[in-house]
């Protein structure tokens, strides 16, 4: 049994990981933290969790988590590069669900976090977490870096045309829209419901901190300088992400089947579900569940230059705390759809 500790339980990612743990055969839960809430019962405050997680939220100030064979920070930037060093020290795992360990450009990670990077060595070292573009150094790292949820479907969407050369990589688009969920637990006007309910609107045009991200990925897949214009989207609902990426053929790509392409690429790929020819994907076909789902499109018919992608997933579960435990599976020998064949929630 591999023993889990989660820093920061109290968040969606957090009750997230502990859906998903509490009924991984070969995970223990030994620890979840909570400034605030120490002493509480889990099951208390998720009462969708009763009869299935019994322990109570330790104080992270005293918690021991050296006692954890891997430990997943479900917290703010910042929490988990402050503790890497002494927990790596102390022989335990990694999985960093928010950003410090994303960006291996320490300057380019303090430009848009805003935080001094304190263990640039571990940075170095951290293995990025797209398990179906980063296996092998995810299997044995000693501190993951859990992708952001959008640079995930980005990435998987742009990932089998620029492997190939078949797009001009210095124009891609992308127009996604997530859920607000992706905000946080937390309270604030932008996502009361009286603000947020009956209502969509773009946010982070002038640039949003999963750029930097997705742009140092899509680079090492290409041969050309990646110029990416992303524009996220908050729409008026709890869970789910819609990426809608659009890129141009290269001239003597004009011929390929892209769909095809496209099948060969994901056709071992547990979580990466490749639909039919002039399909459209809704994001409660993976609600839920670790699945992403990619349509392939060429609009204006096989003469056409244009490519366009829909990508859907669960901002929370590929998107987050499902693709954490993905990692963890291949971090300690297990099969990597362990725990997380959870089917989609309709309606």
């Amino acid at each position: 049994m591999v023993k889990v500790g989660i820093v920061g339980g109290t968040g969606y990612t957090g009750v997230e990981l502990l859906r998903i743990l509490a009924q991984h055969p070969e995970a223990q839960l030994a620890m979840i933290t909570s400034r605030k809430e120490a002493g509480t019962s889990v099951a208390d405050l998720y009462p969708s969790l009763r009869g299935f997680v019994d322990l109570p939220f330790s104080d992270t100030a005293s918690a021991d988590l050296a006692q954890c064979d891997v430990v997943f920070y479900a917290t703010p930037h910042g929490v988990a590069m402050a503790d890497a060093p002494k927990m790596v020290a102390a022989g335990v795992r990694i999985i960093d669900l928010a950003a410090d360990f994303r960006i291996q450009d320490p300057t380019v990670f303090e430009r848009w976090y805003k935080l001094s990077h304190t263990c640039p060595d571990l940075l170095a070292e951290a293995a990025y977490g797209l398990p179906e573009l980063n296996r092998a150094a995810i299997a044995k790292a000693r501190v993951v870096a859990n992708p952001g949820c959008y640079p995930t479907t980005m990435q998987l969407g742009f990932a089998p045309l620029l492997r190939n050369g078949l797009v001009d990589a210095s124009h891609l688009i992308a127009d996604c829209k997530s859920g607000l969920s992706g905000a946080g637990r937390k309270a604030e006007l932008g996502t009361a419901f009286s603000e947020a309910s009956d209502n969509l609107k773009a946010y982070g045009v002038g640039g949003h901190r999963h750029h930097p991200e997705t742009v140092e990925r899509l680079q090492a897949l290409s041969d050309e300088a990646v110029g990416l214009l992303f524009t996220p989207h908050l729409v008026p609902m709890i869970r789910g992400m819609h990426s809608t990426l659009y890129a141009r053929l290269k001239p003597h790509a004009m011929k390929t089947d892209v769909q095809a392409l496209f099948e060969d690429a994901y056709r071992d790929e547990p979580f990466v579900d490749v639909l039919p020819p002039g399909a459209h994907p809704d994001t409660r076909s993976t609600r839920a569940s670790n699945m992403l789902r990619i349509a392939v499109h060429r609009p204006d018919g096989p003469d056409g230059d244009t490519v366009v992608l829909l990508v859907v997933q669960d901002n929370l579960v590929k998107g987050a705390s499902g693709q954490a435990v993905q990692c963890m599976n291949l971090m300690f020998g297990l099969p990597e759809t362990m725990g997380l064949r959870h089917v989609p929630v309709l309606p």
